[in-house]
């Protein structure tokens, strides 16, 4: 067995989970709000650290929960859309697409830095989002594969891939 060879971490389960709200864009027209239970999960690949793992399980899942948790309960908010006009005003977000307005609590509101609310992109936001959180000592990760499921059957991943140093 070559000690470079990558093996690779999953995790996923109860508590890698979200309930939220959103509102996607399909061409020009904006869908109906609705929401999801949202269920994460993630692996991480990479070779093994000199004690034998390429991450500790308990490391993985508290960051993919933390990530979890800044979502639920939330209102999905793709703040890079070009569709939707969006004004905050104290305690409350605006956002308008057409004859169409919508007012949300901004405290309710998680603004994320993506075009659309979309499976795809929300894999991706979340893959960023733990790698940025990686502790230092993990600096053997090469890969983080994140799929987020919209319910049963339904669902969409994203990999992203980290050079080497």
């Amino acid at each position: 067995m070559n000690d470079l060879e990558d093996r690779y971490v999953t995790v996923e389960g109860v508590r890698l989970r979200f309930a939220a709200a959103h509102m996607a864009t399909l061409g020009d027209e904006l869908e109906p709000l609705h929401g999801h239970n949202y269920e994460v999960s993630c692996r991480v690949e990479g070779p093994l650290t000199s004690d034998g793992w390429v991450i500790d399980f308990s490391v993985l899942k508290r960051l993919v929960r933390e990530v979890c948790e800044r979502l639920d309960h939330r209102f999905l908010l793709q703040m890079r859309s070009p569709l939707l006009e969006i004004m905050e005003r104290g305690d409350s977000v605006t956002i308008k697409h057409g004859a169409k307005s919508y007012v949300f609590p901004a405290k309710d509101v998680a603004r994320l830095p993506i075009t659309n609310t979309t499976a795809e992109l929300l894999a991706e936001w979340i893959a960023n989002e733990v790698r940025a959180s990686l502790p230092w000592e993990c600096d053997n990760i090469r890969r983080i594969l994140v799929n987020v499921g919209e319910m049963p059957g339904q669902s969409a991943g994203f990999t992203l891939s980290i050079p080497a140093f």
